[in-house]
């Protein structure tokens, strides 16, 4: 079956790039603005061959990841808090609702005013963005806790750790994976945009310099460039997820299938 979906998705990404391939060659599009594939590819492989792409490569990876771990930190440690805490969770949800929705980008300027074009402007966005995704998902897990097993805990004699390490854990651990696999993607984006709009050294910059020079060829196999990493960073979280919950059953049936 796996085996099927694969082939399947082969195809799927060989008939897109045999698409764009042909539109731009065909003159449905100019290719002033759409370059054919084939170009792309050749400037792909220029900033493969160039030093300064992979310093910009790890330049945007050392912000993903910073900002990641520290909203998945963060996140974790503030949503087992307000869900342990008697009341505090009643008494911060309407700031939590307020705060959750401010998109990260119109914290731009106030980034800029702080860092400048420094690598903290990234992380104050990154982690604003991919904190409310770990956020949200904890007290989610933490409200599916078994009141019933929660009693027995209890009645057993279980101190406030035990209960959180026996009981509220092993629930809330499933939709912590998942709040870390949406903010492993938002913290990409955040990081990218970033860079993209403050200047701060990464793809993002890369990406601008070469829109601005009309470098067309190289924009796009830039893009590309973090488009693969999305991919492969979505690849990995759900691996981590499914080796973390290799215990769960939605796991163990997802591998009988």
């Amino acid at each position: 079956m796996r085996g099927a979906d694969a082939a399947l998705g082969a195809a799927g990404l060989t008939g897109f790039l045999a698409l764009w391939e042909a539109v731009p060659r065909l003159g449905v599009v100019e290719d002033d603005y759409l370059p054919p594939v084939s170009r792309v590819a050749d400037a792909l492989a220029g900033e493969l061959a160039d030093e300064a792409f992979w310093t910009a490569l790890g330049d945007t990876l050392t912000g993903w990841a910073v900002g990641l771990v520290i909203a998945v930190t963060a996140g974790i440690l503030t949503g087992v808090t307000v869900a342990v805490v008697p009341y505090l969770r009643e008494a911060t949800s309407s700031t939590i609702e307020f705060l959750r929705p401010i998109p990260s980008v119109a914290l731009i300027p106030l980034a800029v005013l702080l860092y400048g074009s420094e690598l903290r402007s990234v992380l104050l966005l990154v982690v604003y963005a991919s904190f409310w995704q770990i956020l949200i998902q904890t007290l989610y897990g933490v409200q599916d806790v078994d009141p019933v097993a929660e009693e027995t805990a209890r009645s057993y004699g279980l101190g406030t750790w035990a209960r959180v390490r026996h009981v509220l854990w092993p629930t809330a651990l499933p939709y912590v994976m998942t709040g870390v696999r949406l903010a492993a993607a938002v913290a990409l984006i955040l990081a990218v945009t970033a860079e993209l709009v403050i200047g701060a050294p990464g793809l993002g910059q890369r990406i601008g310099v070469a829109q601005t020079s009309q470098a067309v060829p190289e924009m796009y196999a830039l893009v590309v460039v973090t488009g693969l990493l999305g991919l492969l960073i979505n690849v990995g979280a759900r691996a981590v997820e499914r080796r973390a919950l290799a215990w769960h059953q939605s796991v163990r049936g997802e591998v009988t299938v």
